[in-house]
């Protein structure tokens, strides 16, 4: 699918002056920030120092005050999460913490996507009662669990609801709820994710505890909470949440840990599997490399051996499981491969390739897919995958376990559709259709009958159609602007790499221009491999790779000149550095 290459704005120097100042940040650097809507050099700042307070946070005095009356009275602590990365690392984060707090009894229950679905549901409260608790914590999970939380209420266990997901109309009736999203709520960042607010909570404990000297009493050293930035860095990241500063300031000190080798051992292990060195890793690697080996084992198998390999402390079983993590990514990629080949056959009717707005009136603007074969822990990776080919919201379905005649499905968004009010105005629009439904402005998650499938297909197609704008389906490069040749350095890539961490709403630099074709070729069975140089006389010539390219149009013999968007990186191989642009985007001309 062609895109359209946008410049961003350049903004003038007077402006960059009036926000950066005299500060020691190149004028490429400064229009990058400025572009990326930084209105103060304060916001670039990476120390804890710049970190925001937990007080703002609305029920934190509840909540702490819940778990320093649990400490008190050495009551028995259930922490419940979710099955992907920031559940699991939100989860091992809680229950390092409070052990290193003090707490004697705390233990972990995730429910099984197959078996529970998700959050506190009933069901799962009658499993947690097998674990006799007295307080159940739930972890980036629990803001729409109005049965669940009723249900271990009525069986005499109190519930602190931590979360970060958007709430429903009505919130579940715990004991406390700490959420950014939840009504009034006056924390300046609305960003965190599940492992972020659990950082949070432990914070404000260890100050509250401090305070009634219980450190002193039990004779136990007061855990230094940085130590858990490691697990913060990789949830947030992992979860694709906006990078905002605070963000930013959670990922970076959690990524100097791991660059110093101070990382939990599972992490160190999952990036040895990976191929990746520990001190060179920027947030990406967080993302792509330990995110998905960890989110697999909740895709295929069970999230708890992904949080067994975050907890241990012991570096030989760290590597082994680590290694089976890798093995259920390595079957979770061909699970899903032949899914997306499915998904595209029945989409061959559908001519979504043309570039001209006018002529795509007749397709779905909203697209849903359902295979009754199809594995439901792998969904939303489909789903994402037909989003980024074909630049609209996506649905994937696969069937719910059990005979319950369910169908679940995981959604991806584009800008401009906020998917899960999309989701909110068909249940709204369709009364009794959606069993649940939950999730973010890119990413959510519906339950409904099977039956009604073409129901929804037809609804949700009408939605997006509501509520996205013609021009929203064209999809578009947004570019930095063009590099001239001499700044194809390891100066400047060096710069850019360190300038960080770099995701979701605060997007790593991306270049665009033309360059002439010296060299290319496929490597690994679908990455195109190229030497390219941006003048005719070649004096510049800079390695570039291509990953998952089209093979039946790569590579292309015909092409000698290309238009390229790429991101500047520096290259690592056998101690030497060079400069590679990573492509984003290649289109021959």
């Amino acid at each position: 699918m062609n895109k359209i290459i946008r410049r961003r704005p350049h903004i003038p120097k007077d402006q960059l002056l009036s926000i950066f100042g005299d500060e020691s940040i190149s004028i490429l650097l400064q229009q990058i920030f400025a572009s990326r809507k930084i209105v103060s050099s304060s916001e670039l700042e990476r120390s804890l120092k710049g970190l925001l307070r937990p007080q703002h946070l609305k029920g934190i005095t509840e909540a702490v005050a819940l778990l320093v009356e649990a400490f008190q009275q050495r009551q028995r602590l259930l922490i419940v999460g979710d099955f992907d990365a920031d559940g699991a690392t939100s989860s091992t984060l809680g229950v390092l913490a409070l052990r290193a707090m003090g707490v004697a009894d705390v233990s972990y229950l995730v429910p099984n996507r197959f078996e529970f679905g998700y959050g506190l549901t009933p069901e799962i409260v009658e499993v947690a009662k097998g674990f006799e608790p007295d307080l159940i914590i739930t972890v980036d999970n629990g803001i729409s669990s109005i049965e669940g939380v009723a249900a271990a209420k009525a069986a005499g266990i109190k519930v602190l609801v931590t979360d970060h997901h958007l709430p429903g109309d009505e919130l579940p009736n715990a004991d406390a709820i700490v959420n950014p999203n939840q009504p009034g709520c006056e924390f300046p960042s609305k960003n965190l994710a599940g492992v972020g607010v659990t950082f949070y909570l432990m914070s404000a404990l260890r100050s509250a505890l401090r305070e009634i000297n219980w450190f002193t009493e039990q004779n136990i050293p007061e855990p230094n909470m940085a130590n858990y930035l490691d697990l913060v860095a990789l949830g947030t990241v992992a979860d694709v949440v906006p990078l905002d500063s605070n963000n930013r300031i959670l990922v970076q000190q959690g990524l100097q840990r791991i660059r110093a080798g101070q990382a939990r051992p599972g992490i160190l292990a999952m990036l040895e599997v990976a191929g990746r060195q520990p001190h060179r890793i920027v947030a990406s690697d967080l993302g792509f490399s330990i995110g998905p080996r960890l989110n697999a084992a909740g895709r295929l198998d069970d999230i708890s051996l992904g949080i067994e390999c975050l907890l241990t402390d012991d570096t030989v079983k760290a590597r082994q499981i680590a290694s089976e993590l890798d093995d259920l990514n390595k079957d979770r990629r061909a699970i899903e491969s032949g899914m997306q080949q499915e998904a595209l056959k029945s989409l061959e009717q559908l001519d979504l390739d043309r570039s001209e707005l006018g002529q795509i009136d007749n397709m779905p603007w909203g697209l849903c897919l359902f295979n009754p074969d199809w594995h439901q822990g792998v969904i939303g990776i489909l789903a994402s995958r037909i989003k980024d080919k074909y630049h609209r919201p996506v649905i994937a379905f696969a069937r719910a376990d059990g005979s319950s005649g369910e169908i679940k499905g995981s959604a991806r968004s584009i800008p401009g559709l906020h998917i899960r009010d999309a989701l909110d105005l068909v249940a709204k629009q369709n009364p009794g259709l959606l069993s649940k439904f939950g999730g973010h402005a890119m990413a959510a998650g519906m339950s409904f009958e099977e039956s009604d499938f073409e129901r929804f297909q037809t609804a949700f197609d009408q939605v997006v159609r509501e509520l996205l704008p013609p021009e929203a389906l064209q999809a578009e490069v947004l570019s930095d602007g063009e590099l001239q040749p001499e700044q194809f350095n390891l100066s400047l890539g060096h710069e850019l790499r360190e300038a960080g961490p770099w995701g979701q709403m605060f997007p790593e630099p991306l270049f665009d221009g033309e360059f002439y074709l010296v060299q290319q070729r496929i490597v690994g069975e679908k990455h195109l491999k190229l030497v390219v140089s941006p003048d005719i006389s070649g004096q510049t010539i800079v390695d570039a790779i291509a990953f998952n390219v089209d093979i039946s149009i790569w590579p292309n013999n015909k092409a000698e000149k290309v238009r390229l968007a790429y991101k500047l990186d520096v290259n690592e191989f056998r101690g030497r550095e060079s400069v590679q642009l990573m492509v984003e985007y290649i289109e021959a001309i």
